[in-house]
């Protein structure tokens, strides 16, 4: 073991990954059998550049699905990446006043944003919309009864379930309506004394079409505020302005549903509000001074890094400059200059006897990521074929480039959707599709 940690080839290696974990892999090598201490230092070697290789890297998203949930939804604007910048090194005034010198608080970086924002009484900002929920349902109804339509009892992913989060918080579900028609009388006679709330859950990932019924918001208001109960609305998306100019209409605005009179509304703020992941409860002061105070808050608070990416976020919305997020300057790119980027890559294809054809064609993007199901606005994407390869052996082979280009396939092609690859991006896109056309 000595001799193969002095040979001259070692050193690198030793400078890179250390002593302890070199010997480890020499050992499993040894272990596997090998004994020539060449092979041995090169099996070592690649062991210990998988072992360390990081695996969260950068990914193209070139699927067509702005806010796609296993890319990391929202890609950060240059906003908020500068304000990470400015606090990753050493220390920060996380909850120091500098003004006083006396003790600060976390959520004052963002609080006073977020009211102004969306017109709320007070804000509180969590580690996603799941904890904001699980956090008000544990300040404001554990032990007793939530009230819940059966066509709102949804599911996100494969670990967010509205009766799961309930029972977890100690709060018990009480069912109303059906799947398909919830009225207010339903609300109504469902109430007792044991009635701790009325929750409402905006259904960002599904469509209930045909013979259906909710109440409008303004009869949950009325009802609520009669019974002397809160009602929390879960909006989930994060949408801050009307989606009609991106062909996405009806989507409620967090400002629309605390004006229609929820008291307190939660969402996500790595989907629309396009910052870092995180959540949010706004609202009225007593509820949101309830959540703050319970500790179960503690467990859920953001970190320094996420509250300076939300606090350049809310600036940039209340600035007017919320086109420059990614998603909304994706969403809002015209078709024209997608169809100009498409031909720019196509022909930095070598024509005639290349084994990659690239085409330029139409194609539908959506905002994804449980928000907006089924509505989809139009884009454009590459189409390539190989020679060689079959649809999936050439997806698989963008997939594990450097960087990784992940898109879709469709009728036997795959396709590059052009709306969701940052312009940036097309040089990187470019050299992956000029090292597949020369494969033979």
């Amino acid at each position: 073991m000595d001799s193969l940690l002095q040979a001259p080839d070692a050193v690198e290696t030793l400078a890179l990954y250390g002593r302890l974990a070199f010997k480890e892999e020499l050992r499993r090598a040894i272990a596997g059998g090998e004994t020539r201490p060449e092979a041995l230092l090169d099996r070592a070697k690649s062991s210990l550049a998988r072992r360390f290789s990081p695996t969260l890297t950068r990914a193209i998203n070139a699927t067509g699905v702005l806010l796609h949930t296993n890319l990391g939804r929202s890609p950060l604007s240059r906003f908020a990446t500068e304000a990470l910048e400015r606090v990753s090194f050493g220390y920060t005034t996380l909850e120091y006043d500098a003004s006083t010198g006396d003790r600060g608080r976390r959520q004052d970086h963002v609080r006073g944003a977020a009211r102004d924002l969306f017109g709320c009484e007070d804000a509180l900002a969590v580690n996603n919309n799941a904890a904001a929920v699980f956090l008000a349902l544990c300040a404001l109804a554990r032990g007793r009864r939530v009230l819940v339509s059966r066509g709102e009892l949804v599911a996100i992913g494969g670990s967010f379930r509205i009766p799961e989060i309930l029972e977890s918080s100690g709060a018990m579900l009480q069912e109303v309506g059906t799947t398909n028609q919830t009225s207010i009388e339903d609300y109504r006679r469902a109430l007792s004394p044991s009635t701790a709330l009325l929750l409402t859950v905006h259904p960002s990932n599904y469509e209930i079409r045909g013979y259906t019924q909710r109440p409008q918001p303004r009869e949950l208001a009325e009802l609520a505020r009669s019974a002397g109960l809160p009602w929390v609305h879960d909006q989930g998306t994060g949408c801050v302005e009307p989606l009609e100019e991106f062909g996405v209409p009806g989507e409620p605005t967090v400002a629309a549903c605390l004006a229609d009179g929820a008291n307190l509304v939660t969402f996500s703020a790595d989907k629309l509000f396009a910052g870092p992941q995180a959540g949010f409860a706004v609202g009225q002061a007593s509820l949101v001074a309830s959540l703050a105070s319970h500790p179960v808050a503690r467990v859920v608070r953001p970190d320094k890094l996420t509250l300076a990416a939300l606090a350049a976020t809310l600036a940039a919305w209340k600035q007017g400059k919320w086109r420059q997020l990614p998603i909304y300057r994706a969403a809002g790119a015209p078709l024209s200059g997608l169809e100009e980027r498409g031909e720019n890559l196509r022909g930095g294809i070598a024509r005639g006897e290349a084994a990659l054809t690239v085409e330029v064609m139409s194609s539908t993007a959506l905002f994804g990521g449980g928000t907006s199901p089924e509505k989809r606005f139009a884009s454009r994407a590459l189409a390539l074929a190989h020679r060689s390869l079959d649809a999936s052996e050439l997806l698989a082979r963008l997939r594990q480039g450097q960087p990784s280009i992940v898109g879709r396939i469709e009728e036997g092609r795959v396709l590059l959707d052009l709306r969701t690859i940052a312009p940036e991006e097309d040089g990187s896109v470019g050299q992956s599709l000029s090292a597949l056309s020369e494969i033979p």
